[in-house]
């Protein structure tokens, strides 16, 4: 039993128990009108799943309820029943956002597929709402957690942006503000939201990489090109693709990306086929381009391509209101993660945290949290757990006299990385010794040489 719920609406009582029969014989609810009073009180009442709308009704068209139902069209797809095929009135049916129009006589079998292609088209549509509504109540919008003056600005031109799914956006600022999570969010709310989102970071490939992950590439194209390729271009068609560090590309992967643009086809590597693309291109960079294109490096006319919208994300030190919101959902997550029971943050550690700088931005934050969370035990994250900026001693078992304290390091990652290294060295490479010196457990020692790569 499917349980499904159809709206039938035909004037002609005999088409009406003949579909009725043959549609609860599938398994579905059917609920019965004649005319668009009982169409508009039928609705109202079932609720319904998939609504079949004949287009010749006593008091109207099917047009005019299709009219009726434009602030409920996306989420209950209807089929309409039209006398003549690609006639004027299916066409303004399939404008006004009907499904699909099948007609007269019905030929069932061909009505059974189409209204299977609509549930499941509605099914998708409605675990996507779900999906949202989940980022939403978990994470703020659409991952982007925030409720400072600067956030609320950047969600309105997110959601403004999103609406127009072919315009390019160009989003920048420092690093470690969440530019990839502001491309999810222009992805979630647009109307490609059920196609894929694809992301390359430039910074992390070489030129000839680059070319193979976007635009794909045909057998034997290259040494090491056994089987054909689809490129991310070509995989995220219908979809959305995100560029990070678009500063980073060369001349040449420029000018191809601009006939991506402006042309919408590419060729695959080593091929001579032009392949139609229908992508949305989200791009971010941490650099500034027209001083790029000062310099001779960046293509001026590639640069007014990607900025048609652009988003400029704000550093975390000009939205204090943010970060001990962001500290809580970050202590939430590394409970979880290393299986903690922190409470909270104690007053004196918020007042550091609100007096500090955070040139490392979000992610800055996420990382002492991180740190902190996993190095202590306890109820709440006091001053003498966290890490903040440069400033990283060693503790007392690792300041001995055979070790060397370690001062002043950028990165706080490079000064974890130090740390473990030196109680390894100190313990012989014995992981059980150097979990112990550093007060730690094993597990949690293992964890972090994976996260620094030492082995």
């Amino acid at each position: 039993m499917r349980g499904e719920t159809i709206l039938l609406i035909d004037d002609e009582k005999l088409i009406r128990w003949s579909l009725l029969q043959e549609l609860a014989a599938l398994g579905f609810h059917i609920a019965e009108a004649e005319n668009l009073r009982q169409e508009k009180e039928q609705f109202a009442q079932h609720e319904p799943d998939l609504i079949i709308l004949d287009q010749k009704l006593p008091d109207g068209t099917g047009i005019n309820f299709l009219e009726w139902m434009q602030p409920h069209i996306h989420s209950v797809p209807i089929i309409v029943f039209t006398a003549f095929d690609r006639s004027e009135v299916a066409v303004q049916s399939l404008k006004l956002g009907a499904f699909d129009y099948i007609t007269k006589p019905v030929n069932f079998d061909e009505l059974k597929i189409v209204i299977g292609k609509a549930l499941e088209s509605t099914k998708l549509k409605r675990q996507v709402q779900h999906f949202l509504k989940e980022q939403q109540k978990n994470y703020g919008f659409c991952g982007l957690i925030g409720s400072s003056l600067p956030m609320k600005k950047i969600c309105t031109a997110i959601s403004k942006i999103a609406q127009s799914s072919g315009t390019t956006v160009l989003i920048t600022g420092e690093s470690g503000k969440g530019k990839e999570l502001a491309a999810r969010a222009v992805h979630l709310l647009s109307d490609r939201r059920e196609k894929p989102l694809l992301t390359v970071n430039f910074s992390a490939l070489t030129e000839s990489l680059i070319e193979s992950e976007l635009f794909g590439h045909e057998k034997g194209a290259f040494t090491d090109a056994r089987n054909q390729k689809k490129g991310l271009f070509e995989l995220a068609d219908g979809g959305t693709i995100f560029l990070d560090e678009i500063g980073d590309i060369s001349p040449k992967i420029q000018v191809k990306l601009l006939r991506v643009i402006e042309q919408k086809t590419f060729q695959r590597v080593g091929g001579s086929n032009d392949i139609s693309v229908d992508v949305r291109i989200i791009t971010a960079t941490n650099k500034q381009l027209e001083r790029l294109i000062q310099e001779g490096t960046f293509r001026s006319d590639l640069y007014f391509r990607l900025n048609v919208a652009q988003i400029n994300m704000p550093p975390l030190r000009e939205r204090k209101d943010d970060i001990i919101l962001l500290a809580e959902y970050f202590l939430t997550e590394f409970n979880a993660a290393f299986h903690k029971k922190f409470k909270g943050i104690s007053e004196e550690t918020k007042k550091i945290f609100m007096e500090h700088q955070w040139s490392g931005n979000v992610r800055e934050l996420r990382n002492v949290i991180e740190r902190a969370v996993l190095m202590d035990d306890g109820e709440y994250i006091f001053s003498n757990g966290v890490v903040l900026g440069h400033l990283y001693t060693l503790s007392e078992n690792l300041a001995s006299e055979n070790s060397h304290s370690i001062d002043t390091i950028q990165s706080l990652g490079e000064a974890e990385r130090k740390i473990l290294l030196k109680a390894l060295e100190q313990t012989n490479q014995n992981q059980s010794e150097a979990a112990r010196l550093l007060k730690i457990s094993r597990d949690t020692l293992r964890y972090r040489m994976k996260k620094y790569g030492l082995t």
